[in-house]
């Protein structure tokens, strides 16, 4: 149902910070035509953290009607408090979403236990499929593997999004989860290397400024053309460095407006519009790229 280049989508904002609906069907519409499989609308990327509720779906439910049924669309709907997470996973599902994204609780630093628990509640109620989702780096939670094979018992849980960067864990959950449970890459530098040890696909920064390119890294990767995944992939080297030069997605949101792909690089504070010292930075990551 899942697989293959799948991009963490931005929200465009105006400059008064309110959602830019033109610019996110015209993004919609680039990523199909660029190849795209599927969207992730209002992750981490999409400033989740800075769209009030209302927003959030609002924002969900036009990247569905902008798709209307060419790819997979897959709603954001972690938060820190399980009943907020259940209200989000509901309302994400009357939006017409196809699964929902659900990133660990954020901040209160919840047991492997709570973990089980927060899952396990958000499944009992869940008509659409549940992608995990685990970046400890932004949470200072880590859904271990073991934890996520308990998971991928309930069969509601069909995927999970390792951000971690840690390859060893694709194995590790190869090993201990089912054989049909699938297994995302959120860490873009480590991607390819993912893909070729068995895993299913990658939910993407990179491929916000770089569709084809990713598409078709992953592609060669899943085939087992590590020649040709290399060759896409070193093109693509540096902007898995220049998008992180601040945090995520201020330079993605930069890269798209000098791109021409949306009008501004908009951001809601604390987010300001990435440093002026970056820019040459990105500027050449995106002319290696060949999309500039």
């Amino acid at each position: 149902m899942f697989s293959g280049s799948i991009v963490a989508l931005v929200t465009p904002l105006l400059a008064d910070g309110a959602v830019d609906y033109v610019a996110l069907n015209e993004l919609v519409e680039f990523h199909i035509e660029q190849g795209t499989d599927a969207i992730v609308a209002v992750g981490t990327t999409g400033e989740s953290a800075t769209l009030n509720p209302d927003e959030h779906i609002q924002v969900v439910a036009a990247v569905v009607k902008a798709v209307a049924g060419r790819l997979k669309v897959i709603g954001g709907a972690g938060a820190n408090a399980t009943a907020e997470a259940i209200e989000l996973t509901r309302r994400c599902e009357a939006a017409g979403v196809d699964a929902t994204l659900s990133v660990t609780p954020y901040y209160n630093k919840p047991t492997q236990a709570g973990l089980i628990a927060h899952y396990s509640a958000i499944e009992a109620v869940a008509t659409k499929p549940i992608i995990l989702y685990n970046v400890p780096g932004r949470t200072c939670c880590d859904l271990l593997p073991e934890t996520t094979a308990e998971l991928a018992k309930l069969p509601g849980i069909i995927a999970i999004k390792d951000a971690t960067g840690d390859l060893s864990r694709v194995p590790l959950l190869q090993q201990l989860c089912p054989d049909d449970f699938l297994l995302f890459s959120g860490d873009d530098p480590t991607s390819m290397e993912f893909i070729r040890l068995g895993g299913h696909g990658v939910i993407s920064v990179t491929n916000n400024v770089a569709p084809a390119c990713f598409k078709a890294m992953c592609d060669a990767a899943s085939c087992g053309d590590m020649v040709a995944a290399k060759a896409y992939n070193d093109k693509l080297t540096g902007l898995y460095s220049a998008l992180f030069t601040e945090a995520n997605p201020i330079p993605v949101k930069w890269a798209l407006a000098e791109m021409g792909k949306m009008p501004l690089a908009t951001l809601r504070l604390p987010l300001t519009e990435l440093s002026e010292a970056y820019h040459d930075t990105v500027r050449h990551a995106l002319v290696q790229a060949d999309v500039l």
